[in-house]
């Protein structure tokens, strides 16, 4: 497979039947040009590997494609797990609502369904990793499909949209026992926090509720000091055109090549986290436990929270 491969697949996400690209779609494809011949590690069509494996499904950003990180399902396939992923919530541009996460955590549970027809899944290990609003609709289908056993949220909107889980009324994170992994983009001001939001989104300022309110499950937090939120998909890492509007995001002396160290470190915490937690692997717990440093992250480009669930 190749970059330019996966980008083909925008033509049918939504119209299987009319190949069709939109205006975004298309911008997405013209900023990916210079890797679109880049190899990725997949192979097309590749024949199956004897055995069942646990199930991931990805939920991707709003209205984003499905191979939006594809890096990170590749490397974790390669490790004995069956990846699933689904186009973003609506297939295009919608308001961010309650609607559109609850129709997203409609997908995520129509993948479990679906994984449960192939010969080679366990459905008895099951999580799912959610990107940034992904993130939020994976915590929806967690409150309501007890066959999830495990969360990864990338920069997860479940951390800045506690009214909409209020509104929810059915999903209440301090009810869940299942161990959630959460990366979080670099440190926050309260003064920039307060800038972004204006005050109909009272509440969420200075209190994260979603990961205060994570009692029943292990919460380990992964704080990325050297990402900004767009860096959380690999694909959005080789796209120029989100670099032409993010060139001057980063904080301090942090740069892009930063952001490729870290992706590189979310990959290895998440794999161990589900090896660790699905395939009870003591391994992967051990290395949950260890210091960035011992796990041979770089000076200045993590911190770690690990905080084991009240019995």
């Amino acid at each position: 497979m190749t970059v330019g491969d996966y980008t083909k697949l925008l033509e049918t996400e939504t119209s299987f039947n009319k190949p069709f690209l939109t205006k975004e779609s298309a911008d997405m494809i013209a900023g990916l040009r210079p890797a679109l011949e880049s190899h990725m590690r997949a192979f097309q069509d590749a024949p199956r590997r004897a055995g069942r494996y646990p199930v991931v499904i990805y939920a991707p950003s709003r209205s984003a494609p499905s191979w939006e990180n594809a890096d990170l399902c590749e490397y974790l396939a390669s490790y004995g797990y069956v990846v699933i992923s689904s186009p973003g919530a609506s297939g295009g541009p919608r308001t961010a609502d309650l609607a559109m996460a609850n129709e997203q955590a409609k997908d995520i549970s129509f993948l479990i369904d679906f994984s449960r027809t192939l010969p080679d899944t366990d459905i008895s290990a099951v999580a799912v990793i959610g990107y940034s609003w992904g993130g939020l609709s994976n915590l929806f289908a967690a409150a309501r499909d007890n066959r999830i056993g495990a969360l990864v949220a990338l920069d997860g909107s479940m951390r800045y949209e506690p009214e909409l889980i209020q509104e929810a009324g059915d999903v209440q994170p301090s009810k869940i026992k299942l161990p959630l992994l959460y990366f979080a983009e670099g440190n926050f001001t309260l003064e920039e926090i307060a800038s972004q939001y204006d005050d109909s989104k009272k509440g969420m300022h200075l209190n994260p509720e979603a990961l205060n309110q994570w009692t029943g499950g292990d919460c380990i937090i992964v704080y990325m000091l050297g990402l900004i939120h767009e860096e959380f998909s690999s694909m959005s890492q080789r796209d120029e055109n989100v670099w032409k509007v993010y060139a001057e995001s980063h904080k301090a002396d942090y740069t892009r090549a930063d952001g490729t160290i870290g992706y590189a470190l979310i990959a290895r915490y998440t794999l161990n986290f589900l090896n660790a937690y699905l395939k009870h692997d003591a391994a992967g717990s051990e290395f949950l436990k260890r210091t960035p440093a011992e796990n041979g992250a770089p000076p200045h480009t993590v911190q770690v929270s690990f905080r084991t669930a009240k019995r």
